[in-house]
């Protein structure tokens, strides 16, 4: 985890800790509300050192009725676990924020642990109004969210080991490619390339391939939807086309990493198949599941992924407009003098932007969303902005459904209302 700062103003004491590159200790500082330091300590990251904190805490007013909040810069880790059990308010802030917090008490450019941990505690104790603390999540929100993001890393490891492979066959077996890769091909990572790749990772391999045992590998891996019979013609047409080749010994080579490639291949499609069920089964046992996939555009996966960054904590978003902003969906106006801008929001939750792209463009074929973005379209705006306003409206939508416990109604979602347009 890194030597945390962990900041924890209470009745009259806070405290705070950083997290920078060591993972076997973290600094805590404890401030009164006159800034003073009234205690520092060096705890580690495991068990003993949470009993430590807790125990400093003790000491210093903690109580269950009254529990000092903490402050820190990483809203993840098993310490962290532990103090939002205690049912103490945790506010994360970001390393930028607190560098030019740090900056309002020296210019020499100093830098610790403890007196990071000092800095984060002095955040809370003066402008712990302008810092929201993490949310409050329920149990089967916060399973959602890991599974939900797993996934989509696991998507995102897919994807790079097969552009691994395709950037690898295109050096020695272009055939391959011509299989499977492309516009209306199966793709690389389908069953159906992947069992052929194994058996015949060579051009010279798949050259031999018979009508028989190309059947067999058909069967095995996957049944095209053209039949079986036309996809053995249209490979072997495929496979014994003009390309230019590697030297025989040569291409032997390559086609070793191949099978190596292909086998991880295998392994990141079966943590995304094993993920999706994961996420799936988490997201449909959560209370909220029902409204959000009564959104066009949300599937099972997509609105898990939109779930797991909005969280179900209630309180977390003041309002639609805040939502939509952390979403990155609300534009940025830039104001100074003579000068007005309103431009794209750059800081934002980049996986709830991700999956707000996706859902709008999913959207766009139910007629209400469609004929929103012809609106926006039809008055000069590029797709990719039409696109995220778009997203805007919908997600303002969510909030109000979620809110008031009811699911998604198309005729007042789209209409001018003011309650709606927020």
């Amino acid at each position: 985890m890194g030597a945390d700062r962990a900041v924890a103003p209470g009745q009259d004491a806070e405290a705070g800790w950083p997290r920078d590159g060591t993972e076997g200790h973290h600094d805590i500082a404890l401030v009164d509300q006159d800034g003073t330091q009234v205690a520092k300590l060096r705890i580690s990251g495991d068990s003993a050192g949470f009993h430590a904190l807790i125990e400093l805490l003790n000491r210093h007013g903690d109580s269950t009725e009254d529990p000092i909040p903490v402050a820190i810069e990483t809203p993840r880790g098993l310490l962290v676990a532990g103090l939002r059990a205690t049912g103490r308010q945790i506010h994360a802030i970001n390393p930028l924020v607190a560098a030019r917090y740090r900056d309002r008490g020296s210019v020499s450019r100093a830098k610790s642990d403890a007196a990071d941990a000092r800095v984060l505690a002095n955040i809370l104790r003066t402008d712990r109004h302008a810092h929201r603390p993490l949310p409050d999540n329920s149990e089967v929100g916060q399973a959602v969210a890991v599974l939900a993001r797993a996934h989509q890393d696991a998507n995102w490891d897919r994807q790079q080991m097969i552009n691994r492979l395709r950037s690898h066959l295109r050096e020695y077996c272009p055939a391959a490619l011509a299989a499977f890769h492309g516009a209306g091909k199966p793709g690389l990572d389908s069953p159906r390339a992947r069992v052929i790749l194994t058996a015949a990772p060579t051009p010279a391999d798949a050259v031999r391939l018979t009508r028989s045992q190309l059947r067999a590998l058909l069967k095995h891996g996957e049944r095209p939807r053209c039949g079986i019979e036309a996809e053995i013609e249209r490979l072997r047409t495929v496979f014994r086309a003009d390309y230019l080749r590697q030297l025989p010994q040569v291409e032997q080579a390559p086609g070793h990493q191949t099978v190596a490639l292909v086998r991880q291949v295998d392994a990141a499609c079966l943590s995304v198949t094993q993920l999706a069920a994961a996420t799936e089964e988490a997201f449909l046992a959560h209370p909220d599941a029902d409204i959000i996939t009564s959104f066009p555009g949300l599937s099972v996966l997509s609105g898990a992924r939109v779930l797991a960054e909005i969280g179900d904590d209630r309180e977390r978003f003041a309002d639609a407009r805040a939502m939509k902003a952390y979403a990155g969906a609300a534009p940025v106006t830039r104001a100074s003098g003579r000068s007005h801008v309103v431009v794209a929001r750059t800081v934002k939750n980049q996986r709830l932007a991700s999956a707000g792209h996706m859902w709008a463009f999913a959207a766009l074929r139910t007629q209400a969303p469609r004929a929103h973005y012809d609106r926006r379209r039809a008055a000069g705006e590029r797709h990719t902005a039409a696109l995220r306003n778009l997203f805007n409206k919908l997600l303002g939508c969510l909030y109000h459904c979620l809110q008031n416990r009811m699911p998604y109604d198309p005729e007042r979602a789209f209409t001018a209302s003011a309650a709606l347009a927020a």
